[in-house]
């Protein structure tokens, strides 16, 4: 159910998959992080009790009917974003692996001067991340990508964690948006629409329990496959364009 009260200028979006039992802690974190700040948890047709916790827990909920992946529910959240006005939206996951302490710095970097997006990098020396070999593949070779493709340097293409302006909500709520695997070319796709990106250091853990809705045994491989796709699409499309006129989903 959504209370939208209008208060505040930030928005944290939480998409989430089967997460109860781990969503209220999610939500405390961010309500000690940033008490100032709405929280809307996106439940993806979850089949456990992941609404009803997180409305327990003070956040505002809008549940999808059914399973429709991360990209799709993410841009739900972007969504609302631009309905209700918000200035500043941050992205975390709800599966309790990015640390929300970190949400300030994230923010911090927005409201300064030349920051349209602030993407949280596990891999700039806060903490050692011990990630699984393919999430450590993949960072390398899509981090490659996406620093070859923008020409500044990428280390955390994966992430998931991160703050932006409302011209990029804005912009994410077109249907350039790619909502199957919104990762590496994401970022592409945002340097070619000259949004000013940068990185900043946080913390995140490593989840073995195998229950979020990044998981999964062939979804690693799926997501190469369907990535290396999407980066080829983006390059082919005049994003710098699209900024200004692409049509709204």
């Amino acid at each position: 159910m959504i209370h939208h009260n209008g208060k505040s200028d930030v928005l944290v979006i939480i998409p989430a998959y089967n997460e109860a039992g781990r969503i209220q802690s999610v939500v405390g974190g961010i309500q000690a992080s940033v008490p100032e700040a709405d929280i809307l948890v996106i439940d993806d047709g979850s089949s456990d009790a992941t609404p009803s916790e997180a409305s327990k827990s003070g956040a505002m909920v809008i549940s999808h009917p059914f399973n429709m992946g991360y990209g799709v529910t993410v841009q739900t959240g972007f969504k609302y974003a631009r309905r209700y006005g918000y200035e500043y939206l941050v992205q975390i996951d709800g599966d309790g692996q990015h640390e929300p302490r970190y949400i300030p710095d994230l923010l911090a970097a927005v409201r300064s001067p030349g920051v349209d997006v602030a993407m949280g990098s596990r891999w700039l020396g806060l903490a050692e991340y011990r990630g699984p070999l393919l999430r450590k593949f993949g960072k390398f070779f899509f981090g490659f990508m996406a620093t070859l493709l923008t020409g500044r340097q990428v280390t955390d293409p994966t992430t998931g964690f991160q703050a932006m302006r409302r011209d990029v909500v804005t912009f994410f709520c077109t249907d350039v948006y790619p909502v199957d695997y919104p990762d590496a070319n994401v970022i592409i796709m945002l340097d070619r629409a000259g949004f000013r990106i940068r990185e900043v250091p946080v913390v995140m853990y490593r989840d073995d329990s195998g229950q979020s809705m990044h998981s999964g045994l062939l979804r690693p491989i799926f997501y190469g496959l369907k990535m290396m796709m999407s980066i080829g699409m983006t390059m082919l499309r005049r994003d710098r364009a699209a900024r200004d006129g692409a049509s709204y989903a």
